[in-house]
């Protein structure tokens, strides 16, 4: 695309939202690039001609930012600092005809899974020789692998398969193919992300197939860490267990979003398992495997959670204890199944009782992490900020979990290398290690 002078447009990227977002954005830089348009991050410095903002729709706060940023671009656009301002992802599909009639100045509107149309708009072609290649966005040494796209489950507070449609896995030599473009590109931990990383390989084989592409990619040269994410527990192919002990690439890190315990609750919420289920297959992993960090996300808040259940929530978070735990308020979102029910408890009722279970798993994590002093891990570095080097240990997801803290006078590190760290000191949710 050419500006009046002859010059090729350059177009800035914005990516807001989880690591799904992240992807299609590496992805759409990388196909830019080949058509030979200059392309900048959100991390530059500089401004772009064209601001292309791929946004979040998920929940309130989600979509509130993703508003905000809109307009920000949009007010430097009438002050002639930008030239066209284009919305794609989550937010444009769910209310593309809202954002058409709210806010006409904007230049161009797509939903999710728009790849080729936004090309076009953007002058360029879609070269299908470059699938499985992205402009990562990330530090090099790691990346996120998308597996699947959409989702089949009816979880009644997300809207996600309305925005993103069905569940589609990707087919597994293109998968592989795209990490081991990844592993040749320097990348040596694969986070593997989808809505529901455990239907992988359903519409495909008829079978949950993710034991078996965990087993695959962990036979790629290079890749040294396989993280896994979004796992959903009803339906967890426990064999998949038994493949994380046989590798030793495969990080002993599930993240499962088991969202609630109280029986009423999670048939409300159409999770499809009970609360006794949950125990039995988290207890099972515990089993299985030891030494492994279990990640889980609640959503406090939820239509007609009593105290009572809300008590019963904190107790199997105290008495199950978490490695790491992430909360969200309940967000009553328009055309999810949990819309028809009547959003009854006060907002500073569901940030207490965020707080209240943040609190709780604080007292958890500070203990853990002590337990964890005088022990020596495998750290990789992520990067150097101020006195310290940063880097996580396998149990530790970028970005939310637990850092590992080196002082940068004591030791020469490089970002992206792993070494042998002994932790000395621990607070609630960071560690302090020095090199062995």
């Amino acid at each position: 695309m050419k500006t009046k002078q002859g010059q090729t447009d350059r177009i800035k990227i914005i990516t807001l939202g989880c690591p799904k977002n992240k992807v299609d954005s590496e992805i759409l830089m990388r196909q830019l690039q080949a058509g030979r348009i200059p392309v900048l991050n959100e991390f530059s410095e500089e401004t772009g001609d064209i601001i292309l903002i791929n946004t979040c729709g998920f929940i309130h706060d989600a979509k509130e930012e993703s508003i905000d940023i809109i307009l920000q671009y949009l007010k430097a656009k009438e002050k002639g600092y930008v030239r066209k301002v284009i919305v794609m992802g989550c937010l444009a599909q769910r209310y593309q005809s809202e954002l058409q009639k709210e806010l006409p100045e904007i230049d161009g509107l797509f939903g999710v899974n728009q790849l080729e149309n936004i090309l076009a708009s953007l002058g360029a072609d879609y070269k299908k020789e470059l699938i499985g290649e992205r402009v990562l966005t990330t530090p090099s040494h790691y990346a996120y692998l998308k597996v699947s796209e959409g989702c089949d489950r009816q979880c009644s507070f997300c809207a996600i398969p309305s925005i993103r449609g069905r569940h589609a896995s990707k087919p597994l030599d293109d998968i592989l193919r795209e990490a081991e473009w990844l592993a040749s590109s320097g990348v040596k931990e694969l986070i593997l992300i989808a809505q529901d990383l455990t239907y992988y390989g359903l519409d495909l084989f008829k079978k949950r197939t993710l034991p078996e592409l965990v087993d695959k990619l962990s036979q790629i040269a290079g890749i040294q860490w396989i993280r896994l994410h979004y796992t959903y527990p009803a339906g967890f192919p426990v064999e998949l267990l038994d493949v994380m002990k046989k590798h030793d690439q495969i990080c002993k890190y599930i993240d499962m979003p088991v969202q609630h315990i109280s029986n009423r609750i999670l048939t409300s919420m159409k999770r499809t398992i009970s609360a006794r289920e949950t125990w039995n297959l988290l207890t099972l992993i515990r089993k299985t495997l030891p030494d492994a960090a279990i990640r889980t996300t609640l959503i406090l808040g939820y239509p007609g959670e009593t105290e009572k259940e809300f008590n019963e929530l904190s107790s199997f978070i105290k008495d199950f204890r978490f490695d790491r735990l992430g909360v969200f308020t309940y967000s009553h979102e328009e055309n999810t199944p949990a819309f028809k029910l009547i959003d009854d408890i006060p907002l500073e009722v569901k940030k207490k009782r965020a707080d209240e279970i943040m609190q709780i798993q604080e007292v958890i994590s500070l203990e853990l992490n002590n337990n964890k002093i005088g022990k020596t891990f495998k750290i990789v570095i992520d990067r150097k900020e101020g006195d310290y080097f940063i880097g996580r240990t396998e149990y530790d997801s970028p970005e939310i979990d637990n850092e590992v803290l080196i002082k940068a006078d004591s030791f020469k590190l490089t970002t992206g290398q792993f070494y042998p760290v002994r932790i000395t000191d621990a607070d609630s949710f960071d560690l302090f290690g020095e090199v062995r």
